[in-house]
């Protein structure tokens, strides 16, 4: 398998494995035929008896680890006949591998194309999908103790090609086992974990939490807080019944604000709020109306509260014009309280599975799990600026000081006027050279996203908290974290069409309905997006994907000559009954591209 074209097959390293590993599928599968059962079975012997067992941990030479690379390659490898054989022994002896080893196999796979990288993880998660199966089949307690052992040993390596994940080899959700959900209790589980995690009880260790933040979507654990808090209402209205001092709890967080004061009333409101009462389920009431809470209401609710607190007249947070993204403003003259507030709005909408159209960087939400912000971050951020530093760094000539003429501070403007900001101690006194340009960029990098807006962060942050603080927290990753709150870009519009309702006259048979999705999926992807915004108020869909997403369509009158209308807070579009699909097409788009709010059944 190695690159035999020239001598680098011969430049092994810690960085270059010298394999090719299109060569080395294809030699496989060419090994390994279907018509030819004896090979594969000769070969699948072989691998059990005589290699397998045979793995060390130290290794004569970097190049003996090539076979790690190419071996999960075999088909043979992915058949679950070999699980318990073949890929169960090969984790095993990775796993096994001394520290020094190890990190140099890890460096391989992270430079693996994707879906080289991608069949290993589906390796092993199909593995342990096959061994919960296996578990769930009533065997004897000997047979389960060795599962377990099996499921540990799958389960730790994908920890590690998660690890290596952290570079961004493949997207983080590639990671979940959404079978899991289907083939163990999560909710005893669940509880198992947190009397561990709490009251350190070591004996209830819940297995699968313990792995949770990697191979479970981090969100099925919220509906079990959710449900842990409105257990725990009905069991205190019970007890009120024999013990009458207890006052009946609500087993749902009331919310009741005006409209036309919602910002004042809801900080009142959640002044109060007891921290238990934030997992409860949102109901919000806008005073004077009859309306239900089924849903709809409530992203109202956050619609108008998000769209009130980023006015640029309270001047809370700063926009970048290039990213198109927003962060706290140093030079607010508001409080704390309204920064406290988004914080807590950001965790009821985790917590209500609804979408706020928030824009903050993903530095936003690496704070919130007490990760430190990078390089990277500032130029999601300000990528005129990033890019800047990144040339600083990258710079190969020692005369630093005389090509950039920068010192250890930073201009910034301040309602007009500029102003100089130290970024360290008598920053202005210290020139940027070759020996310490990684110090200053991350002075810099600390001073955005750190210094200058420590106090409005904390607000926000103890915000979060209040309603999304505690154990569960720790399992999420940043990027999961971020599209709790603003969804993500997983589009399946096919699976949009299917999971549309219809109303009136329409259905998915109509004349009407079927030029408009004829209309729809022929849309570029940045009009479907546009789309997404006009009808529900934000381009992004749930994380739990297109299927959660159901859009609504009903008829209304007045003729061809009339846009569809959206009414965001019901996902419910107004459509005309066009009869032809230029004419369809053409008011749609218009609708889209006129589009500037919201607008309210």
């Amino acid at each position: 398998f190695s690159l035999c074209s020239n001598d680098d097959h011969y430049k092994t390293s810690t960085r270059f494995s010298g394999v090719d590993m299109n060569a080395a599928r294809l030699l496989f599968h060419k090994l390994i035929q279907p018509e030819h059962t004896h090979i594969s079975q000769q070969v699948a012997a072989s691998l059990e008896k005589n290699l397998i067992p045979k793995l060390t941990s130290s290794l004569p030479d970097v190049e003996a680890l090539r076979l790690y690379l190419t071996l999960p390659e075999c088909p043979l490898m992915s058949d679950e006949n070999n699980f318990t054989t073949l890929a169960i022994p090969f984790g095993a002896a990775i796993l096994n591998l001394e520290k020094a080893p190890l990190k140099v196999l890890e460096n391989w796979w992270s430079l693996l194309e994707p879906p080289l990288f991608l069949k290993i993880v589906e390796l092993y998660k199909d593995v342990v999908v096959h061994l919960l199966k296996l578990c769930k089949m009533g065997l004897p307690p000997s047979d389960r103790r060795i599962l377990t052992n099996f499921l540990h040993t799958a389960f730790r390596v994908l920890e590690i090609l998660h690890r290596v994940c952290l570079g961004q080899v493949i997207q983080y959700d590639r990671f979940y086992i959404h079978e899991i959900q289907d083939l163990i209790d999560i909710r005893n589980d669940y509880a198992n974990w947190f009397q561990q995690q709490v009251l350190g009880m070591v004996s209830c260790v819940g297995f699968y939490l313990h792995f949770g933040g990697v191979f479970l979507p981090c969100f099925c654990f919220i509906p079990l807080e959710k449900s842990m808090a409105v257990d725990q209402a009905h069991r205190q209205n019970l007890s009120s019944l024999f013990l009458p001092v207890f006052e009946s709890v609500n087993p749902c967080l009331i919310l009741m604000v005006r409209r036309d004061n919602i910002v004042g009333d809801a900080v009142e409101v959640l002044r109060k709020t007891k921290n238990v009462d934030y997992k409860k389920p949102l109901k919000v009431i806008f005073v004077g109306e009859e309306a239900v809470d089924a849903g709809g209401v409530r992203k109202e609710f956050f619609l108008l509260i998000m769209r009130e607190l980023l006015d640029p007249k309270y001047g809370m947070f700063r926009y970048y014009e290039e990213s198109r993204l927003i962060w706290f403003s140093d030079k607010t003259f508001e409080d704390s309280d309204l920064f406290h507030l988004i914080g807590v709005v950001c965790g009821l909408a985790i917590y209500n599975f609804t979408i706020v159209d928030l824009h903050f960087p993903l530095a936003l939400y690496k704070k919130l799990l007490n990760k430190k912000p990078s390089l990277d971050d500032l130029k999601e951020l300000m990528p005129d600026v990033g890019r800047g530093l990144q040339q600083l760094l990258d710079y190969p000539e020692d005369d630093i000081e005389e090509a950039f003429c920068l010192n250890f501070t930073i201009t910034v403007e301040n309602f007009g006027t500029t102003e100089i900001k130290e970024l360290v101690p008598k920053g202005a006194d210290i020139p940027v050279v070759k020996q310490n340009r990684q110090d200053f960029v991350d002075a810099y990098v600390d001073y955005i996203f750190n210094r200058s807006v420590a106090s409005l962060y904390s607000a926000f942050h103890e915000g979060f908290h209040k309603v999304c603080g505690g154990k569960v927290l720790q399992l999420f990753q940043p990027s999961e974290l971020q599209a709790m709150v603003i969804g993500n870009t997983n589009y399946d519009w096919k699976e949009l069409e299917k999971n549309t309702e219809y109303k009136g006259e329409y259905w998915a048979d109509h004349p009407t309905i079927k030029i408009f999705w004829e209309v729809f999926h022929e849309l570029p992807l940045e009009k479907k997006k546009q789309f997404l915004l006009f009808l529900t108020g934000s381009d992004r869909i749930p994380i739990l994907g297109m299927k959660c997403l159901k859009l609504v369509i009903q008829p209304t009158g007045g003729g061809e000559d009339y846009l569809p209308v959206a009414h965001t807070c019901f996902n419910l579009l107004d459509l005309p009954k066009y009869t032809d699909k230029e004419t369809l097409k053409s008011k749609l788009i218009q609708a889209i591209d006129h589009y500037e709010g919201f607008s309210l059944v």
